[in-house]
């Protein structure tokens, strides 16, 4: 399935997007929140990232989509939609990338609402989430400007111990409350209603990154 916002389109990752993965995941800045900065190898991309993805979308309709320039066609990173296993509820995570180059000009809340849209009106989710490490501001307040409200924060050892700042988010949007979001995220008001997040204690743990 081919989704286009006002900027971008994006499409189901296919082999010809390795070089273009391999390339994002080799820029240590935008690889700081997901694994200190390490570049993710061209082997792991084409026997685990690609083969995951490709499952995700045969038995959900789900998994990662390459965001391109709609005018110019130049990649700029991508957006995945991933379906828990152990969940007992129909919901889905949320997760993209994108080139560093693009930060700051709103491609990932654009891309992030066109994934939110089809998770409640054709994939039937009553849940969406998603995950980033504390320190990464701007990743969190894209989820904000998409209607995620903060619902659980895991703490690792280092935080528990030192205060570090390097535990883990958790944002959630429920099917109830997308409607209200729409209309708030179009017509550009903040959205309100923060709950208190649930605090946990686990260990450290990779996470996907959500850069703006």
């Amino acid at each position: 399935m081919i989704l286009e916002t006002a900027r971008l389109r994006l499409r189901p990752v296919t082999g010809s997007d390795v070089g273009a993965l391999v390339g994002l995941d080799s820029d240590p800045v935008v690889m700081r929140y997901v694994s200190g900065g390490v570049p993710t190898s061209r082997e792991v991309i084409e026997g685990w990232v690609l083969p995951r993805a490709e499952a995700e979308r045969r038995a959900h309709n789900t998994g990662m989509w390459t965001a391109v320039d709609r005018d110019a066609g130049h990649f700029r990173g991508w957006f995945a939609l991933r379906t828990p296993r152990h969940s007992h509820r129909p919901e889905v995570e949320l997760s993209y990338r994108l080139t560093r180059e693009v930060w700051g000009r709103g491609l990932a809340t654009e891309g992030a609402h066109a994934l939110l849209t089809l998770s409640f009106r054709e994939l039937g989710a009553e849940r969406v989430f998603a995950s980033t490490m504390a320190a990464n501001i701007a990743s969190r307040r894209v989820m904000e400007k998409i209607g995620m409200r903060l619902s659980a924060i895991h703490l690792c050892d280092e935080d528990i111990l030192f205060g570090s700042g390097s535990g883990e988010v958790e944002y959630e949007l429920l099917h109830s409350h997308w409607e209200t979001t729409t209309m708030a995220w179009f017509q550009g008001r903040p959205f309100a209603g923060q709950t208190h997040p649930q605090v946990t204690a686990r260990a450290r743990h990779a996470v996907g990154d959500l850069t703006a």
